[in-house]
Parts: C-alpha cells; structure tokens; sequence
C-alpha cells in the first residue's frame, strides 16, 4: 500500500508543492466506505498540496478532488457527483514522553489547530482521507428540488406522477392498525 509521507528535514525555509493521484485503495477508510456501500468513488483522488515550515510547526495546505457516483436518498436514482475540499493542518513535533492519564492537560489554541506526527515523517494519507470522508454526503440528493418516490405506489414523482391521494399520511402509529386485544 501506498502512503502519501513527508520527510521532516526536507522541509525547510522554501515550500514544497506535492500532487496526488491515487487510487481508492490508497486510503483504508475510503476504501472502507466503498466496501460497505456508503459511497462509490468512481476514480483517483486527486490533489495539490503545499507545505511549508513554520517556527517548530509543519503547515500543509491542499485541496482534494474526488468523483463520486452516488444514490439519492430520495428517489433512489444514480447520479454522479464531485468531492472538491480545500483544508489547512498544522503538524507539531510530539515529545516521546506523553502525559499520563491522571494529568490534566489545558489545551492551548495551536494545541486545537494541530496534530502530533513522531519520528522523522510525515504520513498525510489520514488527514486527506479524513477530508475527502467528511465531504461525502449521508444523504446524498440527485438534486435540491428532488420529489422523491410516492410513499403509496412507489412512482418516480420526478420524472411523472401519480393517481394516489395527496392527503398527508402520518406514519407514527402505523405499525399498531391491526393491534387487537382480548381479554381473559
């Protein structure tokens, strides 16, 4: 498996641009949520990213694309979609000796702001999934006007519609219609 990796001490005063193009299986929770059918990405992700050292801090700044074919929530349809995020995180050296679990820790605004990284690299592959994951819809929609499918008969009511009464139907207590006691 491929990682997407930063060599600490080649990062020095100049910025160094990166490019990705990487399949799926390059990043475990992506390809994760594509076995478990959350989601289909249809192609490699791709991205630019710039890092840059500052003071005792890594900064890396991209934007990440994606295509994505989904299924709407609504109407059940196939559509294609596009994953397109732009992100910023601070990488900060982290001691070898952490804190025990008894101590308290007061978090700083960097503290907030940043993640660890150990050793002498690097390894992006998380924080670039984790971007592309968090701009993939729960409920993807073919559109923000989609009508969806008739609750009664099951009609595509996008692309036609249907005999069945537009009365509004209330779910709630649905499953208890046919409940019926007897006494002893």
């Amino acid at each position: 498996m491929v990682h997407v990796k930063l060599i600490v001490d080649h990062i020095k005063d100049a910025p160094i641009a990166l490019h990705i193009d990487e399949p799926v299986g390059t990043f475990p929770l992506l390809e994760g949520m594509q076995n478990d059918k959350s989601c289909c990405i249809s192609g490699n992700i791709q991205g630019d990213i710039t890092v840059i050292r500052e003071y005792d801090n890594i900064r890396v700044t991209g934007r990440v694309t994606a295509p994505l074919s989904l299924s709407c929530s609504r109407c059940l349809a196939d559509f294609t979609s596009f994953v397109d995020t732009s992100f910023t995180i601070f990488f900060r050296k982290e001691s070898a000796i952490a804190p025990s679990a008894e101590d308290e820790i007061e978090l700083g605004e960097m503290d907030l702001l940043s993640s660890p990284y150990f050793g002498d690299e690097i390894d992006l592959t998380h924080e670039i999934e984790e971007q592309v994951a968090m701009e993939i819809p729960l409920k993807p929609l073919c559109s923000e006007e989609c009508k969806g499918l008739c609750h009664v008969c099951g009609t595509d009511l996008n692309s036609s519609g249907c005999s069945c009464g537009t009365e509004p139907v209330s779910l709630t207590f649905s499953a208890l219609k046919d409940f019926k006691v007897t006494k002893k």
